[in-house]
């Protein structure tokens, strides 16, 4: 089976876009965020593509692209459209796919449908992207409970900030997942840089197999 992963989040703003970069550049994957809230500057999108190298092909268009940086639901509403969770399935590729989503799991897709909803459909593996900062024990708990309820399989968690082993320590003992790594915030961004810290500090066997 080709190897997918959907990258989740515990909050916005963690770091799942720069993750996603980072295995996309190791893996050669394809890459795809079903839902782009906000378009001004670069989108995701072309933010994996700048830091993973990745060509034009293995980038995936995105299915919604909405104007206002806001929760989905919220900025399709102020479109005058509603996303259509039940239609979002991930492309075809010939190759690892890494999927990211927008928000949270909990992130309201409409008025009808969470993007926890479109995880338990889909039956991907996901791997959740936490900030080290202060309430990233409370966040990521409460994402790997959500996650469980609904027999999602989680590959682990991957933290994105400075070192916090206190945290990352109660994360994996009371939430029960693999810790794969920690990438620290890199001053400037960039490709090599990324797969510099990438490769040093992931636990890259976690992405031999997939569903």
């Amino acid at each position: 089976m080709k190897r997918r992963f959907v990258i989740v989040g515990t909050d916005t703003g963690v770091g799942k876009t720069v993750v996603s970069a980072a295995i996309v550049g190791a893996l050669d994957a394809y890459y795809w965020k079903p839902v782009q809230s906000g378009l001004d500057g670069e989108t995701d999108s072309q933010i994996v593509a700048r830091l993973s190298g990745a060509p034009a092909g293995h980038i995936f268009p995105e299915a919604w692209r909405l104007r206002r940086p806001a929760s989905p639901h919220l900025a399709a509403r102020d479109e005058g459209v509603e996303i259509d969770a039940a239609a979002l399935n991930p492309p075809p590729c010939d190759g690892p796919l890494v999927i990211e989503t927008a928000g949270g799991v909990m992130t309201p897709l409409s008025d009808r449908a969470l993007t926890i909803d479109v995880l338990e459909r889909w039956r991907l593996p996901v791997i959740v992207v936490a900030r080290t900062s202060l309430g990233t024990i409370n966040h990521s708990l409460l994402t790997l409970e959500a996650l469980r309820r609904r027999g999602i399989s989680i590959t682990g968690i991957m933290f994105v900030g400075d070192a916090d082993a206190d945290a990352q320590h109660s994360i994996e003992t009371i939430g029960g997942a693999r810790i794969l790594g920690r990438l620290p915030q890199l001053d400037p961004l960039n490709k090599k840089r990324l797969g510099a810290a990438f490769n040093a500090a992931i636990a890259r066997d976690a992405f031999g197999s997939g569903a």
